[in-house]
């Protein structure tokens, strides 16, 4: 698999907690990564120290969001982006290609209390309503098929990570506790992979 270089000072802005609007790059967006089954060459020794070895992209990020806060890997960044997971560490760093069709949405419901997100950070990121049941629908705007309709149980972080098509227009309802939320989404090449807005009135 080919390696993506991330310059280092974008990497240090985008690595350290959630990404903000703010921190977005400007730059011409990176090419897309080919999804591949394996690591690139390099990465194996990152992975395994951080208890990863073995695991592809999507199993990479669905183990990393569902830890308990205080399993979460010290050190380690894990920067979810439209096409790739961008992880780090004092040592290393490398980009794992995401699936071409597929696209992570983190979603961090609030009644009170949030934070400015663009990319979801794996091992940094936490929302307020941490281990809550709540209903979540998502509606594909274009061709009205529902994708999601169901109740999850949010992380020990506060998100619920939904896995979508990639490139569609949408409607995100949230409902948790008698209260309601629903947004807009997009899961296009400039799309945000964290979704902190959402407050539950």
């Amino acid at each position: 698999m080919k390696r993506l270089v991330v310059p280092a000072v974008m990497s240090a802005l985008l690595l350290a907690g959630c990404a903000t609007d703010v921190d977005k790059p400007t730059a011409p967006a990176p090419e897309r990564v080919p999804a591949s089954a394996s690591a690139p060459a390099g990465a194996g020794s990152l992975l395994a120290r951080h208890g990863l070895a073995g695991k592809e992209t999507v199993q990479v990020i669905d183990h990393l969001d569902r830890l308990a806060l205080g399993d979460r890997p010290a050190g380690l960044g894990a920067s979810v982006r439209v096409d790739r997971l961008v992880l780090s560490d004092e040592t290393q760093e490398h980009a794992l290609a995401i699936p071409g069709d597929r696209f992570y949405l983190s979603v961090a419901p609030y009644v009170t209390r949030t934070h400015e997100c663009f990319y979801h950070s794996l091992t940094t990121c936490t929302g307020e309503l941490a281990a809550e049941e709540i209903g979540i629908t998502v509606v594909d705007g274009t061709s009205g098929e529902v994708l999601v309709d169901g109740t999850r149980t949010t992380f020990a972080n506060g998100f619920v990570g939904l896995w979508l098509p990639r490139d569609i227009e949408g409607t995100l309802r949230v409902t948790h506790d008698g209260k309601v939320g629903e947004t807009a989404i997009s899961t296009g090449p400039d799309a945000p992979t964290c979704l902190t807005t959402l407050r539950l009135t």
